[in-house]
This record gives C-alpha cells, sequence and structure tokens, in this order.
C-alpha cells in the first residue's frame, strides 16, 4: 500500500471544535469532495489530508475521487508537536544512513524531530522485525548525497528521502540505474502555483497546451515527460528552469510564466516568505503525485537485506495509528509555522 498523499492540512487552532467535530463517522454523498467534508466538519476545506490520511483502507489506492455511499472515519489530528522518537547516536553501528537539512517539514535539524521523514525512518526502523544498530548523519550539501556518497556503498549504507523516477519507462535514469528504492515513506503532491488574477485551468493534461511552467535548476522533470504525457517532447509546454523557486515566484508575478510547478510545501512555504498570500493559489489538479524514498545503491553488498529491513518497518508502522500520527503532526507543525 502506498504512503497517502500529503496535502494542505491544518491543525484545528480550537481544541473545543476538534472535540466535537472529529471522531465520527460520514457516508459519502452525492457531490461531495474531501475539501467540502473537511469544511463541514472542520470549518476550513485546507484540512482535507487528514481525513485522507484516516481512511486510507476504504479509499482506491492514490484516487482522490470519493465513491457514493462509503462511510469514512472523521479524525481528531494530534494537537502535541513533539516528536517521540529520537535518533540513535552510536558510534559503532551496523547501519549508516544519510540525509540533509533545509527540506522541512520532510528533513530538517532545526524541525520538530528533525524533520518528518526522518521520524518516519526511525519508527520504521524501530519497528522492523529485523533490527539492527544504526544512526543518522547529516550532510546538507544534497549535490554530494547519491554522487559520491552513497553511490559506493563504502561511506554510507542508504540515504532519504528521495524521489523515485518512473524507471519501469526510463531505467537508463542514473537513479534507476544505481540505486534501489524502498517503498515510498510517503507521498507528496506536486501543484500548479498561478496568480490569483490569472488562474490557469487545469482539467486534463491539454488545458496545459501552450502555456509556460517554472521550475527552478536542477529540478527533476519526470513527470513532465512521461509514457502518458509528453509535454516537453513534444514541444506542447514550455518550461523555464529558474536559479531557483524565489526566481520562478518572481517570473510569475511578472507575468513571464503561467505557472510555477513545485511541491506543494515548497510552494506553501515561498507564498508566506515573499508575502505572496491572497495573490497566489494553488490549482487543486494535482500535476503529479511523488513518492520520497530510501535509497541504497545498487553495489551495496548487504542493499536487498538493508531494503527488506526499511520497508519490512514501514508496513508494520503502517500497520498501526503511528504512522498517521507521526504525518498529521508534522502537517500541523507546517501550517503553524506559516501563521
Amino acid at each position: 500500500m502506498r504512503a497517502a498523499a500529503v496535502v494542505f492540512a491544518l491543525l484545528l487552532p480550537d481544541p473545543l471544535l476538534a472535540q466535537t467535530a472529529c471522531e465520527s463517522r460520514h457516508v459519502i454523498a452525492q457531490g461531495e469532495t474531501f475539501l467540502s467534508i473537511a469544511d463541514q466538519y472542520y470549518g476550513d476545506e485546507r484540512r482535507w489530508a487528514g481525513i485522507f490520511e484516516a481512511n486510507q483502507t476504504v479509499l482506491p489506492e492514490g484516487d482522490l475521487d470519493l465513491l457514493v455511499g462509503t462511510s469514512l472515519t472523521i479524525p481528531c489530528l494530534p494537537a502535541d508537536a513533539a516528536a517521540n522518537v529520537t535518533p540513535p547516536q552510536i558510534e559503532e553501528v551496523e547501519m549508516k544512513i544519510l540525509t540533509g537539512s533545509n527540506y522541512a517539514p520532510f528533513t530538517d535539524r532545526n524541525w520538530v524531530g528533525d524533520g518528518m521523514v526522518t521520524e518516519l525512518v526511525n519508527a520504521a526502523l524501530e519497528a522492523t522485525p529485523d533490527p539492527v544498530t544504526y544512526a543518522i548523519a547529516w550532510e546538507d550539501d544534497w549535490s554530494q548525497h547519491l554522487f559520491p556518497m552513497l553511490d559506493s556503498g563504502a561511506q554510507f549504507d542508504m540515504g532519504f528521502p528521495w524521489l523515485r523516477p518512473n524507471c519501469e519507462e526510463n531505467p537508463r535514469n542514473e537513479r534507476c540505474a544505481n540505486f534501489h528504492f524502498s517503498d515510498p515513506l510517503v507521498d507528496i503532491l506536486v501543484l500548479l502555483f498561478t496568480r490569483a488574477d490569472a488562474p490557469v485551468k487545469f482539467d486534463q493534461d491539454s488545458d496545459l497546451h501552450g502555456r509556460t511552467l517554472c521550475r527552478p535548476k536542477g529540478y527533476y522533470t519526470h513527470d513532465l515527460d512521461r509514457a502518458d504525457r509528453q509535454w516537453l517532447g513534444d514541444g506542447v509546454v514550455t518550461l523555464v528552469q529558474a536559479d531557483g523557486p524565489e526566481a520562478c515566484f518572481d517570473e510569475l508575478m511578472a507575468g513571464s510564466v503561467d505557472a510555477v510547478a513545485v511541491n506543494e510545501f515548497l510552494g506553501w512555504t515561498k507564498i508566506h516568505e515573499l508575502g505572496l498570500q491572497g495573490r497566489v493559489q494553488p490549482e487543486q489538479r494535482p500535476v503529479s503525485i511523488e513518492g520520497l524514498h530510501v535509497v541504497i545503491s545498487k553495489k551495496h553488498w548487504r542493499g536487498t537485506t538493508h531494503l527488506y529491513r526499511v520497508n519490512a518497518g514501514l508496513k508494520a508502522l503502517r500497520d498501526t495509528d503511528r504512522y498517521t500520527e507521526i504525518v498529521t503532526r508534522h502537517l500541523g507543525t507546517f501550517w503553524e509555522r506559516l501563521h
């Protein structure tokens, strides 16, 4: 089972409202959406991710559409932002894992629990049926992680969190050719952020034909060219690769591009930092849903064994309420910090 898509989620600001509007059942009626249900129970449609997370066992995998008559759980979202997992700090360990900071809310040493994904990795390795001693190291220069620090398998055993390209369609991609990927730790939405006074209709792929998108240099493009979508290959969409996310939003506000295509968290963070609230908005339909994974080099002599530990631990974690608790707590922290 894939990890649930993480999307605009806010913790309830009023504890009394949280007590009275959650832990109930809701039967889906015609025309309802996650947004309308979240508005009904929480008073804010942006909080729908908590409902999505809590109902993965009754929803089609990776599907945001609702089937009339399905009974949903309306969860209480935890208000305690304290992390309950601490990475072990051991000198001699059997597994050395590499990550980096400045990727909040996923991995960041200035974030609660060192980030959502860091806490999920710790919890999964704690839950694995075949645990080993391990330690997490931090290198904030992400450009050094895959090559050379992880590729040889000598300096570090595994690293996280990394996007997995479509390796079935493009096995020659350097990540696909050189690394094994765990099951997804969490899925995130890649959205189109557009000007409020110039929204972009995006009900189907052809709606973007003739449009210009912006994405920072060095970012992935595999979601723009795939088997069912050849936006760049066919030349029907123009991609501007700016020097950074801030530059992309500058291009958007100047009218040079129609939309900025980045993950939801980066988009909302830049809206907040650049003072663009009310002037920039996300379009509801995602460009793609991208998983964040643990990677291990195909050259690593214990690669499949270590990968088994991660995947088995993730499965055990998802079989409990702890997975959802960790994700929803970090989502709440993210939104609290933007206000």
